[in-house]
């Protein structure tokens, strides 16, 4: 039996709107303000610590996130090593619809690289969520195809580019990872060890 990655939803005795929501649904033109305050009390802005592990092999992802603040590292174990294959951050969905949809356990982690602002939506809710609100649907299905279509686009011009020309196009598209994360994620990341990630930030302050 796989381990399900959900656990129920906790119903707080009172509810209060995250500040990060209400910022993120004023940013949807597609909603009107009778939607966004009729739909703010059904989504859920939780805080989830540093370390915080959402999903791990062998577990069925039954939940996604919407990166509100904060980043979310994806990695999986080959030989024993870590390998990380994706940092979310900010305005970023962090999704596994094959294990959702397959009911098949993952293969990877999802653990909290900082403390983060998530906007969790459960997967098996959201079919009543678009008939209640039909504009959530077509704003889900754009922001969802923007997010999976630029990494996409970057997933396919990474496989084909050098290590440095992978860190150069990191640094010119995110350079905020630089900063956020620990040098031997970030190598693993990129493809290489620490020890090369060194020596290509040397080489290119050389130049």
């Amino acid at each position: 039996m796989y381990l399900r990655a959900c656990k129920p939803a906790r119903i707080p005795h009172t509810w209060t709107m995250h500040p990060l929501l209400r910022d993120f649904l004023a940013s949807i033109p597609e909603l009107g303000a009778a939607d966004r305050e009729a739909l703010a009390p059904l989504l859920r802005a939780d805080e989830y610590p540093q370390g915080t592990v959402l999903l791990q092999p062998d577990s069925i992802a039954c939940r996604c996130y919407w990166v509100l603040k904060g980043c979310v590292r994806q990695y999986l174990l080959a030989g024993g090593q870590e390998k990380t294959t994706a940092f979310f951050t900010e305005n970023q969905a962090v999704a596994d619809f094959a294990s959702y949809a397959r009911q098949q356990p993952a293969g990877h982690y999802w653990v909290c690289l900082e403390d983060c602002v998530l906007l969790a939506g459960d997967l098996g809710e959201e079919h009543r969520m678009y008939e209640a609100f039909p504009a959530l649907e077509l704003v889900t299905r754009r922001m969802m195809a923007e997010d999976f279509g630029e990494m996409q686009h970057q997933w396919a011009a990474f496989m084909t580019r050098s290590p440095e020309e992978r860190y150069l196009h990191l640094l010119g598209t995110r350079p905020d990872l630089l900063q956020r994360v620990p040098q031997h994620q970030l190598a693993s990341y990129l493809g290489v060890t620490p020890e090369s990630l060194s020596r290509i930030r040397r080489r290119l302050r050389s130049r």
